[in-house]
């Protein structure tokens, strides 16, 4: 039997990516990025999520993140993704999109594929949680997760990448607070 990605321990922080289907590239656009910013602050606020790390790439996003006491991370994925899946759908329809029918055609297809996703799937299923299970782990997670805007040659140093958690531990002005690991 395979290993299946899924959180065992409520309590422990987990590497999480959330991509879009067929690695569309959805978040070169501010708008869609500011959303997915606004829906990981609700979750902060309203739903117990602890973010450690973070980082938007085009295609995905990264995060560390865990439940806090009273919370189950599975329901705040679940609720970010439907929540932030309809709001990014919805703004394509409204908002000027050069590649609004292709983007459409596209989640709708993925849709077709999988009949309960509605008329649109705009998230892949799941989102491969990986414990970090000791602090050499979770440190090449972190720094992976900050140098991963460098390796696309989006910026030369991290920190330049204002979607990114390595602003915070930077102590440089950032979206997103966070709770840094030590």
């Amino acid at each position: 039997m395979g290993f299946h990605y899924r959180i065992y321990d409520n309590d422990r922080p987990y590497f999480i990516t959330i991509t879009v289907v067929d690695w569309i590239d959805v978040f070169i656009r501010k708008n869609h990025k500011l959303t997915l910013i606004d829906s990981l602050k609700f979750c902060q606020k309203e739903k117990g999520l602890e973010i450690f790390a973070w980082c938007f790439m085009p295609s995905h996003l990264h995060l560390i993140v865990r439940a806090a006491q009273g919370y189950i991370l599975s329901d705040i994925i679940r609720d970010f993704k439907r929540h932030t899946s309809k709001t990014i759908i919805q703004q394509i329809k409204d908002e000027p999109e050069s590649r609004r029918e292709w983007l459409l055609k596209s989640f709708r297809k993925a849709a077709d594929d999988n009949p309960k996703s509605g008329d649109y799937k705009f998230w892949q299923d799941g989102y491969h949680p990986v414990e970090l299970y000791s602090p050499r782990f979770t440190k090449q997670k972190l720094d992976y997760i900050h140098n991963n805007p460098v390796e696309e040659l989006l910026v030369q140093h991290p920190w330049e990448y204002m979607f990114s958690s390595a602003r915070n531990y930077a102590d440089m002005d950032n979206l997103l607070d966070v709770i840094k690991i030590t």
